[in-house]
């Protein structure tokens, strides 16, 4: 199950860092579903909720920003006629990830992106070197009474706030 969390917090950071080259839109602020879809593998599927604003989307991208230009050496951005199309080459902990995504829809009521990749080394023991995950998003309303933007609530009730996730950057492995 904890591949799955690194897996789906890796989809929202390659969404927020996506705005380097061209300015993604703000998602509709609210509570969105996210579906983590691991095609035609064994992982099963999981969906979360995120609680979002235009400050938390835009901070997102702040945030993660300086990691993808510390940590890619390519990381290019260009709008389609159906959305967007994300190519980069990073390093993390001595691997390098080459990643293609695709993002379609609408960022007011949902979207979907396409996240094909690959390392050149084992990212952890039973992860697959090449891999593809499927992000469905779905707009579902407002957040409710408890919730505050950033927040993200995770299979089995787990909680966390992405506006938290700068605490961590310095966990993260040195290059």
């Amino acid at each position: 199950m904890m591949r799955l969390t690194v897996l789906s917090i890796a989809a929202l950071c390659t969404a927020a860092t996506a705005a380097q080259s061209v300015e993604l839109p703000t998602r509709k602020a609210g509570l969105w579903e996210l579906k983590m879809l691991r095609p035609g593998g064994t992982t099963p599927e999981v969906t979360m909720q995120h609680c979002t604003d235009e400050a938390t989307d835009k901070q997102m991208t702040a945030n993660f920003s300086p990691m993808a230009k510390q940590n890619c050496s390519k990381n290019d951005t260009t709008q389609t006629a159906t959305g967007y199309v994300t190519d980069s080459v990073c390093s993390f902990g001595g691997a390098t990830l080459t990643s293609h995504s695709e993002i379609t829809g609408d960022f007011n009521v949902g979207y979907a992106m396409k996240v094909i990749s690959s390392s050149d080394k084992p990212v952890a023991a039973g992860v697959p070197a090449d891999s593809t995950v499927v992000l469905e998003a779905k707009w579902l309303g407002a957040c409710a009474a408890d919730q505050r933007p950033g927040d993200i609530v995770m299979p089995g009730g787990f909680r966390m706030n992405i506006k938290d996730m700068e605490k961590l950057k310095g966990l993260l492995p040195k290059q």
